[in-house]
């Protein structure tokens, strides 16, 4: 399965400080947290490096449709996923992007989980909001330029929501060549490294409609079974 992949850089998408006292998991702001927020920020915000790899392929060449479940048994990974399936209805083309913030912020997290919990907690939260961002500023250009073409994006879906099994992170980083286009590893464990990194498929639909607003991402929390996660959007 051969495919183009394109690497992009990114400035600093706008930051969003009430999902950063989300991922904390504060209702309401307070001075001492703000300003603990604050000194995070200015302490990590130059260190961050924000890259993005993807690719464009037909959705045949990744896994194909058998009784309403996206499988790919015939393929050296085979999985099956009914929630992928769902996700990918009426798209031909998919594209499968690999993005991260780099690895200076899991430093920071293991220094202050020595030093300071609190500020450990605090760049945790940042450092989701961050890879966050990061995602939404792709899935805005994807759904712009698929606009302009007549088309439109589904909500991206990444291993792990649902029924679509992490073990086929295998597969999306030996597809995007994760390693040597943006520095992003994989273990035994199937743990990233960088550890605020994503992986995710978006589909690409002939419908005009495209009612999918990933600013607010309701795929990720909607599709997901993990109904009782601290984090969960409602």
């Amino acid at each position: 399965m051969m495919s183009m992949l394109h690497v992009k850089k990114y400035n600093e998408p706008i930051w969003d400080i009430k999902e950063i006292l989300r991922y904390i998991g504060c209702r309401e702001s307070s001075e001492e947290i703000d300003g603990l927020i604050t000194q995070c920020i200015s302490e990590l915000k130059q260190k961050l490096s924000y890259k993005v790899v993807f690719t464009t392929l037909k959705k045949k060449d990744f896994c194909k449709i058998s009784k309403d479940c996206l499988d790919n048994t015939d393929k050296a990974l085979p999985f099956g996923s009914r929630s992928l399936a769902k996700n990918l209805q009426s798209c031909e083309d998919i594209i499968i992007f690999a993005a991260t913030i780099g690895i200076e912020i899991d430093r920071l997290i293991s220094k202050y989980s020595r030093l300071s919990p609190a500020k450990a907690l605090c760049f945790q939260a940042i450092g989701a909001e961050r890879i966050e961002s990061l995602c939404n500023t792709f899935n805005s250009e994807v759904r712009q330029e698929l606009c302009a073409r007549g088309l439109s994006a589904k909500p991206r879906f990444s291993p792990g929501y649902g029924d679509f099994p992490l073990y086929t992170q295998r597969l999306i980083f030996d597809l995007l060549d994760c390693p040597r286009k943006i520095g992003l590893s994989l273990n035994e464990s199937l743990i990233m490294s960088p550890s605020k990194s994503v992986t995710a498929i978006i589909g690409i639909s002939n419908e005009t409609q495209d009612h999918f607003n990933d600013e607010n991402h309701p795929s990720s929390c909607s599709e997901c079974s993990s109904t009782n996660c601290n984090f969960r959007k409602e």
